[in-house]
């Protein structure tokens, strides 16, 4: 007897256990954003995405050019293959090989001046979308805001993506008085990176 009794006592600590992650779970507000959405829906990111453009277009023209004059290198070398010299041949070889390096050395370059580029163009933006889904977290009692497109979310419904909301409320001017200008971010950057001077 007293050991069916034990078990259910423990049958009955479990249930409970159970009842009350369950309603922990229900309780619980949970809600998804799309910052790239944002980025793109928003006056500052579509400024930041146009000079990123612009910036990669530019990009784009230097590296067509220098992918043409490889084209035809490679075809004068391929024209004249037969009828020069095994010296010649291992020259323009040469030539031909060097500057497919320094177009690939290139575009790397390139591809990091982007990312870092986005990186500065929307660091502001991020971290002032980042302020205003805080304050809507505290006022609405989210326990939770995933970004979107890292949490790889397949599905969600409406009521609970933000982007709409975050789009809003940014176009609106909030969050824009709290965030520190760029001149007080620079200053701040600089004497955080600042080496105190050693005292003799």
């Amino acid at each position: 007897m007293k050991t069916i009794h034990t078990v259910t006592v423990i049958s009955f600590l479990l249930m409970q256990l159970a009842i009350t992650v369950h309603t922990e779970a229900q309780s619980s507000k949970i809600a998804i954003v799309d910052i790239q959405r944002a980025l793109n829906e928003t006056e500052d990111g579509r400024t930041a995405k146009e000079k990123l453009k612009t910036l990669f277009q530019r990009r784009q023209k230097t590296l067509d050019e220098q992918q043409e004059s490889l084209k035809k290198m490679k075809e004068n070398l391929e024209a004249q293959r037969n009828v020069l010299s095994r010296e010649a041949l291992g020259k323009k070889l040469e030539e031909y090989q060097k500057a497919l390096v320094e177009l690939q050395t290139v575009y790397m370059e390139y591809q990091k001046e982007l990312a870092t580029k986005e990186g500065e163009l929307t660091k502001d933006i991020i971290e002032r979308m980042q302020f205003i889904l805080r304050r809507i977290g505290q006022k609405e009692g989210y326990s939770l805001i995933i970004e979107r497109n890292e949490a790889g979310v397949i599905f969600v419904p409406t009521n609970l993506d933000l982007t709409d909301v975050l789009i809003q409320k940014y176009n609106a001017g909030e969050g824009k008085s709290e965030m520190p200008s760029k001149s007080e971010s620079e200053n701040k950057n600089k004497n955080k990176n600042k080496k105190p001077s050693k005292t003799k």
